[in-house]
């Protein structure tokens, strides 16, 4: 059972910190910003959850909108599971080679394929991508993305530190899981959009943008809209 009385304990007023095995690194250390990481990728889905449960439950017309709830439900639900699972895995990565403590559960295979599993539940109702998608549409929506590109940072950490350190500086399976889980973020951001009728943002060719798309035009109405005005 965790009991923590003091979060402030003066150990890493020099730049360094403790790893679970008990030695001590720099900060500025590759596993430590992996760690921390973790840190930020639980943090990105704490927003998720807000903005999840801030999503407008009724019709502007007063009549249930009962896919909110329903969507709000399943989104708890895998929030409930996976931040407890980016924490251990945030633990895992805390602990050198060699060094997890007897009893110490990590992330197995089952987890990195409910993932999978849950995706094709969700691809099942998606119709298929004819363009990129860009980050924005609803809170909700923009906050899958930046736990998405969070998730593939930390990714990008893991394999770096894996580099520096060795193969055994960091498990397979764990870079198997956070790559699924920046998928999953994905899929679960277009699935809320396709179950909340939200417009997604679509990226727009090169060659199929030009002046027009620009907003100078725009604020010259503005000014002038604002003038006619002036002068009723």
């Amino acid at each position: 059972m965790v009991r923590i009385t003091r979060v402030h304990t003066g150990t890493g007023d020099d730049g360094t910190t403790g790893l679970v095995d008990g030695s001590r690194r720099s900060k500025a250390n590759l596993r430590l910003e992996a760690v921390g990481l973790c840190d930020e990728v639980n943090a990105a889905f704490g927003a998720v959850r807000a903005a999840t449960l801030s999503l407008d439950g009724w019709h502007e017309d007063g009549g249930p909108r009962s896919n909110v709830r329903r969507t709000g439900q399943v989104v708890l639900a895998a929030l409930d599971r996976l931040q407890s699972e980016v924490f251990d895995l945030g633990a895992e990565v805390a602990t050198p080679p060699g060094g997890l403590p007897e009893g110490m559960k990590v992330l197995g295979e089952e987890h990195a394929d409910l993932l999978l599993e849950e995706m094709d539940e969700m691809l099942v109702e998606l119709p298929p991508l004819t363009s990129f998608i860009l980050p924005g549409g609803s809170t909700l929506l923009a906050n899958f993305h930046l736990a998405r590109v969070t998730v593939r940072r930390l990714e990008r950490v893991m394999v770096s530190l894996r580099e520096a350190e060795g193969d055994d500086a960091v498990r397979n399976l764990a870079l198997v899981y956070v790559n699924r889980l920046s998928d999953w973020c994905f899929v679960m951001g277009r699935w809320c959009a396709l179950r909340l009728g939200e417009d997604e943002v679509l990226w727009k060719p090169l060659g199929h943008r030009g002046p027009e798309d620009g907003i100078g035009g725009m604020l010259r109405l503005q000014r002038q809209h604002d003038d006619d005005v002036a002068d009723v």
